[in-house]
């Protein structure tokens, strides 16, 4: 089970999976772990994922054994950049993990990288295409994905931009008046629109829950105010107890 080391956006110290909530939550009360606050799936994605595991399942599921590897190196680069592990899915999303993937707009590789792009970021193409690198064009992909994160601080908005590019997103920004993706989305194109359900979808599947990369800013912030709660009253629950143990003794 992948681990989410958060270090953008002042949110250090937590550190979040599917099986244990936050690392700020005092090990001795880990059984209290299912009362913690859940990710909750986002309305305008629900139905999408809902439909899109059902209809994908079986295929998803074929392809556990042989994603597995190449996860792993993804896991290894991403933790090497302090970014999200599970961002991963992103890499499914754009090319099924299949390296030989060339698209019609010139895009090649796992991460589906633009010759641009991948100068920008490091690697050489042509002749010995380092985009065809599955950890060279992950370490590529990471930094892109850095640079759109401080950007954006929102990762919901960085999966879009990875798709349009940062010009489809200000322009989706400026129309709508807002930095929030389920409020600008509709002035993104349908394809993008589609990317990013497809990344929460998988990202679903393959963690059976979300994670703060399936979240927006807002819902991110929100989510963690509700953790540091929990793990507050978690606290004085703790110290109650061991205060009361001592009055025992």
């Amino acid at each position: 089970m992948s681990v989410t080391a958060i270090n953008k956006s002042g949110e250090e110290g937590h550190h979040l999976d599917t099986s244990a909530p936050c690392n700020c939550i005092p090990f001795i009360i880990k059984t209290e772990a299912v009362k913690a606050p859940s990710i909750q799936l986002n309305k305008n994605a629900a139905g999408f994922v809902k439909d899109y595991i059902k209809k994908n399942g079986y295929f998803l599921g074929k392809t556990k054994d042989r994603t597995a590897f190449y996860f792993s190196i993804m896991d290894s680069v991403f933790q090497q950049h302090g970014l999200p592990q599970e961002l991963k899915y992103l890499s499914f999303v754009e090319s099924g993990l299949k390296y030989n993937v060339i698209s019609r707009a010139g895009a090649i590789g796992p991460w589906a990288l633009m010759p641009v792009a991948a100068k920008q970021y490091g690697l050489k193409i042509g002749r010995n295409d380092e985009r065809l690198d599955y950890y060279k064009s992950t370490h590529a992909a990471a930094k892109l994905l850095n640079d759109l994160f401080v950007q954006y601080g929102d990762w919901l908005l960085v999966v879009a931009a990875y798709n349009c590019g940062p010009g489809g997103i200000q322009k989706a920004m400026k129309r709508s008046g807002s930095r929030n993706y389920w409020a600008l989305q509709s002035f993104l194109p349908e394809e993008t629109r589609k990317h990013v359900k497809k990344f929460i979808a998988v990202h679903y599947y393959f963690e059976r829950g979300g994670s703060l990369v399936t979240m927006t800013k807002a819902e991110r912030e929100k989510y963690l105010k509700a953790m540091e709660a929990f793990a507050a009253k978690q606290q004085e629950a703790t110290e109650a107890n061991s205060l009361s143990i001592v009055v025992v003794k």
